[in-house]
This record gives structure tokens, C-alpha cells and sequence, in this order.
């Protein structure tokens, strides 16, 4: 309780600095609408259903481009961590393909696959790929060595090394991987929907901003904010349920 009253200090602050600057009219309300005009329409959206059918949307994006990365990121990370013969294949094209931001390959995922969907699914895949490959790599490739001569003295196989003690040593990397994962699918999908989109909260902000109603654009902000923090809550959440030691390590360390 008190982490959260801590933590509602700073927005308190912003939000009273945002009523004075509306309430003195510092800035035009056609650019800077006021907290109390904002409220009014985020309260029409809600009930209108207009914000719940974009976000909705939006989420279903990021399931299905975050699932194609899970997919592919995870099996590849645990190769390229085992076999460093498979990594030197691999590495020089995951390389330059990591240094490509996937918003600079916009227009050319539109002239391949259009507006539809498969452009937002391959956005968000590129998005979310190397973080959770990166991580798992890392856990992979971090595991203790005593841990693989144990097994290796057990007569385990390949996959036996790789299932019983690599990859339980590296899920706490591989979590670490699927969070930020989460974080970049959310927002390079705003950033596609921005760009080419009919449906989708970065489509309202846009279409917003083309009738010029900042109230709306302001809505939309506070959406994507809020809903990309409830989503890393609950994962978290989740996260520290599934791998209660990774918590209790964590507390020892900062003790």
C-alpha cells in the first residue's frame, strides 16, 4: 500500500498541472482539452462502445503476432544456446535482421501483404522476436556447467540435457524474454495501426487527429498506457506464481 501511494504522488502532481494549465487557458483547448473534457469523452467511448471494439482489436493483434514469436524465438534460442555450430549459421542473418527496426520495413510488409492483418502479425513478429530470442539464448548458453557434466555423468542425451536442466535453468531469462516481448508487440502495433490500419486503437488516435479532436487522440494515449501496464501486471502476476524460486532469489539479492 505504501509502494502505491507513492506511486499515485507523481500523477496527482501532473494531473492538477494539467487542470491549471487548461483552467488559465494557457494553451487553446482545440490543442490541450481539459481533464474534465477528456473524462466526458473517454466516458461516450466507453459507453458507446467504440474504445472497447478498437482495443479489442488491438489486442487480438498482439495475441496472434506474440504467439508466432513464441513460436519460432524460443525453439531457435534453445538451438542456437546448444549448438554453436547451428549459431554460426544462424547468427551473421539474426544479426543484421536485429538491427532493422521493424517500422522501417513498413512500407515494404504493405507492398507484400497489404493493410490486412498479415502486415500487423508480421510487424509485431519482428517486434517481439529478438528480445525473447536474445533472453532465451542467454539463458541457454548461461547455464552452470557443473549442472551439464552432472548430467553428462547421469548418461542424460541431448534432449534430456536440454529438457531436465538447461531449459529449467533458463526460464527465468526466458520470462524476462516474454515480458519485454509483450512491452514491443504492444507497441509496434500502435505504431503499424498509425500507418495502415481501418480498425484498431492507433486507427482512432489517427483518425482523431484528422478531425481534429485532441480529446479523443488524448483517450487513446491514456488507453494504450494503461492497458500495456494492466498487461506487464499481470504477467508479472503470473510470472511470479509459475516461478516462485526466481522471487524469492530476487528478494535475497536486494536484501
Amino acid at each position: 500500500m505504501r509502494t502505491w501511494r507513492n506511486g499515485l504522488i507523481l500523477p496527482f502532481v501532473l494531473l492538477l498541472l494539467w487542470y491549471l494549465i487548461t483552467a488559465r487557458q494557457i494553451f487553446s483547448p482545440y490543442l490541450l482539452p481539459s481533464p474534465a473534457a477528456t473524462a466526458s469523452t473517454a466516458a461516450e467511448l466507453i459507453a458507446g462502445g467504440m474504445l472497447w471494439q478498437h482495443l479489442w482489436i488491438s489486442l487480438q493483434r498482439v495475441a496472434g503476432g506474440f504467439f508466432c514469436s513464441v513460436l519460432v524465438a524460443i525453439p531457435l534460442g534453445i538451438l542456437c544456446g546448444r549448438s554453436s555450430s547451428f549459431q554460426a549459421y544462424c547468427w551473421p542473418v539474426l544479426e543484421f535482421l536485429r538491427h532493422v527496426p521493424p517500422l522501417a520495413a513498413i512500407p515494404l510488409i504493405i507492398l507484400w501483404f497489404g493493410i490486412d492483418e498479415g502486415s500487423k502479425l508480421v510487424i509485431i513478429f519482428l517486434a517481439s522476436f529478438f528480445p525473447l530470442f536474445l533472453n532465451t539464448y542467454s539463458g541457454i548458453k548461461g547455464c552452470d556447467r557443473k549442472l551439464l557434466e552432472v548430467g553428462t555423468s547421469l548418461h542424460f542425451t541431448a534432449w534430456q540435457q536440454a529438457r531436465l536442466i538447461q531449459l529449467p535453468a533458463a526460464l527465468p531469462s526466458i520470462a524476462v524474454g516474454l515480458q519485454l516481448s509483450l512491452g514491443y508487440s504492444w507497441r509496434a502495433l500502435i505504431g503499424a495501426e498509425l500507418i495502415a490500419a481501418s480498425s484498431g486503437i492507433g486507427y482512432m488516435i489517427l483518425d482523431a487527429e484528422q478531425m481534429s479532436r485532441p480529446d479523443i487522440v488524448l483517450v487513446g494515449l491514456f488507453a494504450i498506457g494503461i492497458v500495456g501496464s494492466l498487461i506487464d501486471w499481470l504477467f508479472l502476476a503470473l510470472t511470479n506464481k509459475l516461478l516462485p524460486w526466481n522471487v524469492k532469489a530476487g528478494e535475497e539479492h536486494a536484501a
